[in-house]
This record gives structure tokens, C-alpha cells and sequence, in this order.
């Protein structure tokens, strides 16, 4: 599995549309989500595309999340997000600062707001999540 400091490495690397790329490409790799799992209660709101997360909790108490949207770049953004926090207790996710493992990819500076406005609400959406399992 391909850890968040492998990617930051690639993604520094390159520069302009092999950046997109790259995000185009996490998103491709995310776990499909199935289809009745979009709904309202599990749509991010804020975002200016759909965006859906849906938590599951493994037998070991991890949570997993599925995750999907309608637009390439912020399915790769959500990818960013989740290698911070998949498969990690509660407790872990509750002590993630997931802002701080994301700065180095600028995301604000390489894309454009749009693109970027959702993610607060998806870390709020994972957080509000682990603190109810916590």
C-alpha cells in the first residue's frame, strides 16, 4: 500500500498538470463505493461536487470509510484525506491532525477554491465520525 509520505515525494516532483494527474490517478485507486451508499445522509455537504463518505467499523475496531465523487480531482482529494486516517482507531483519527499531514501538498495554492472549499467538511464529517466511536 502506498503511504501519504510516498505520494508527498511524487507530488513534489512534479509540477502543474502531472500534479492533476497524479490526484486523477489516487482517486481512480479508491475502494468503490457501492451505489446505495450515495445518498443525502452520506453526502458531504459544502462541496461544490458530490462528494459521499460512508464509515464502516472493522471487527478490530478500526474504521474504514468508502468514499466516492462525481468530479476526478476531488475523488483524488478525498484519497489524500482518507490514506491519513484509514483503518486507524478513533482514538488515532481524534489524534490526527489531518490538516497538517495534507500542507505539504498545498492543495490551496495548486487548485483552485472550488476544488478545495470541501475539505474542511469532509476532516469535520471523519472527526465527528471517530468521535462517536471513540
Amino acid at each position: 500500500m502506498t503511504t501519504l509520505a510516498d505520494i508527498r515525494d511524487e507530488y513534489e516532483f512534479l509540477e502543474g498538470d502531472d500534479r492533476y494527474r497524479l490526484l486523477v490517478d489516487l482517486g481512480r485507486g479508491l475502494e468503490p463505493m457501492p451505489e446505495a451508499l450515495k445518498t443525502e445522509a452520506t453526502l458531504v455537504r459544502g462541496c461544490s461536487a458530490s462528494v459521499w463518505v460512508y464509515p464502516t467499523i472493522r471487527d478490530d475496531g478500526r474504521l474504514h470509510f468508502l468514499a466516492d465523487s462525481n468530479a476526478h480531482i476531488t475523488k483524488g482529494i478525498i484519497a489524500l484525506v482518507l490514506l491519513t486516517v484509514q483503518d486507524r482507531t478513533a482514538a488515532q483519527i481524534l489524534a490526527t491532525d489531518v490538516e497538517a499531514e495534507l500542507a505539504p501538498f498545498a492543495l490551496k495554492a495548486q487548485l483552485s477554491s472550488n476544488r478545495t472549499q470541501g475539505i474542511p467538511n469532509m476532516i469535520a464529517l471523519i472527526r465527528e465520525t471517530a468521535a462517536r466511536y471513540a
